[in-house]
């Protein structure tokens, strides 16, 4: 350790914020969340209307795939960044930059300055959702915590439900550029609350610099990575040369950031960080876990449609059950963490209950009823979000205070990561039982399933097994992460952290 145990410790003795404080910390950290997770679905429904008027359909896609790219490459830099310079300065760059961001897409005149400008949106907002959750942490000792990820849980299925409406109403009755101007008065709010509530965070900041090197192998490979699982199947086929050229380049990429990680004097994510079973064996669980729930968020609409006939808005009608539900979960699994245990029990049942009802999705995808698979979502939904604070806080549980940010930010990393690959899997098994290939596109896949005589009921029910896979990995993980006591009082939380 460079610094003795007392410093980090009197951080938290500084840390006794009265309710209210906490309450409007809070606020303005939901508020920043917001503006990540809404600017990820708000522009789904607006893209058509802006492809048209920009006269560019061809690279539309990369209006959305440049922000994930970016967004997800930064969150660990993020993390790393907090832990050296503080939570309140790394908040207020990130805002800044998502508002600048925000600013230059709205004025975009073309195609080309439209995915610029989201590039530079999704550095700004690639750190804020890991961020938020890490200042909890420096407010709340992990007993406490499992509540106060409920409050995030409702931040994301807010997100889900208004932004594809405030997208689509947006461009149809004003103009495709308000979904960005919206974030002009948002963000200036959550920078003021940000300003003013953060100065009174506890510091665990150290001096530290910064692994230039390491961090320029990690966003590289991240970025060809996930640039092979968004074209492969789509705009290339999987086995085409540009697409195994990105995924070798990235393995080689990968191989070097390892190879750093254990010359570099102060790696970007210290090897003790990956090496502690908990972290290791939570990032896991949670990486499968979310990866499969978002894989399903991005296809089930597709089986609404192409399977059950119904249409785009019944469709995101049909989705709120699972989206609504991770909330429920997550409020039940989050308030049982203070007061038991065996904190891992219940999202150990829930996972097991997610599993089995994407079974019975799986068996019979062609012959329930739509309100029994509204049912059977809601359940998947409510088994999965009792994963969700379990799988953070046993994670920041685990580490020394100092590292809170690092440790955050890599689990949102694997989290993105994760959901990318299943996402891509997902895509792989749709494509390839229903007869598409090379440049295809999911418009075309009634078409071609018909064309072909393929059921699609059957293309998804190897969907839902590739699911309960999935979950079934994130409940071996998470069976594997040790139970360890969750600390209460907030000065033990400190010293307890840095004797781990």
């Amino acid at each position: 350790m460079d610094q003795p145990a007392p410093q980090a410790a009197r951080g938290h003795a500084h840390s006794a914020l009265s309710h209210a404080e906490i309450r409007t910390i809070i606020i303005g950290i939901m508020l920043a969340m917001l503006l990540a997770a809404l600017d990820q679905t708000i522009i789904a429904t607006a893209l058509p209307t802006i492809g048209r008027e920009l006269g560019d359909l061809e690279h539309l896609p990369w209006v959305v795939t440049v922000y994930l790219l970016t967004s997800t490459a930064v969150t660990p830099l993020y993390g790393k960044f907090s832990d050296s310079h503080g939570r309140r300065v790394t908040m207020l760059i990130g805002i800044v930059i998502f508002i600048i961001g925000s600013i230059a897409c709205a004025i975009a005149p073309n195609m080309l300055i439209l995915i610029l400008a989201r590039g530079l949106q999704g550095l700004g907002g690639g750190g804020l959702i890991a961020l938020a959750q890490t200042i909890v942490a420096d407010l709340v000792p992990p007993k406490e915590r499992g509540k106060y990820q409920v409050y995030f849980a409702s931040v994301f299925m807010a997100s889900s439900l208004l932004g594809p409406v405030l997208g689509g109403f947006f461009a149809e009755h004003l103009h495709w550029s308000v979904i960005f101007w919206i974030n002009l008065p948002l963000g200036l709010i959550a920078l003021f609350i940000t300003f003013h509530t953060l100065k009174k965070l506890p510091r665990h900041d150290r001096p530290h610099k910064l692994d230039v090197l390491g961090a320029l192998l990690m966003v590289a490979a991240t970025v060809s990575l996930l640039l092979a699982l968004s074209w492969g199947g789509l705009r290339y086929p999987w086995m085409s040369l540009p697409v195994i050229g990105l995924v070798a380049g990235s393995l080689v990429l990968w191989a070097l950031f390892a190879m750093r990680m254990r010359v570099a004097p102060e790696p970007l994510i210290p090897p003790g960080v990956l090496h502690n079973p908990v972290v290791r064996m939570g990032v896991l669980s949670a990486c499968f876990g979310m990866g499969t729930y978002i894989g399903l968020t991005i296809y089930l609409p597709v089986y609404f449609e192409a399977v059950r006939g119904l249409s785009a808005s019944e469709s995101g009608l049909a989705l709120i059950p699972l989206m609504a539900g991770t909330v429920c979960g997550a409020t039940l699994s989050g308030r049982s963490m203070a007061k038991v245990k065996h904190y891992k029990r219940l999202p150990l049942a829930g996972l097991l209950v997610a599993m089995l009802a994407t079974g019975v999705l799986a068996a019979f995808a062609r012959d329930l009823s739509i309100t029994l698979v509204e049912v059977l979502l809601a359940v998947i939904s409510i088994g999965l979000g009792t994963l969700l604070p379990v799988s953070t806080v046993s994670i920041q549980n685990a580490v020394a205070p100092h590292e809170l940010g690092t440790a955050t930010g890599t689990a949102n990393f694997f989290r993105s990561l994760g959901g990318a690959l299943i996402v891509a899997a997902f895509g792989a098994i749709v494509l390839s039982g229903s007869g598409l290939s090379g440049a295809a596109s999911f418009e075309t896949l009634g078409a071609a399933a018909a064309q072909s005589g393929i059921d699609l009921a059957d293309v998804f029910s190897d969907v839902f097994v590739a699911a309960i896979v999935g979950f079934g990995l994130a409940l071996a993980f998470l069976v594997a992460m040790e139970e360890r006591p969750l600390r209460g009082g907030a000065v033990k939380a400190a010293e307890a952290a840095i004797a781990d």
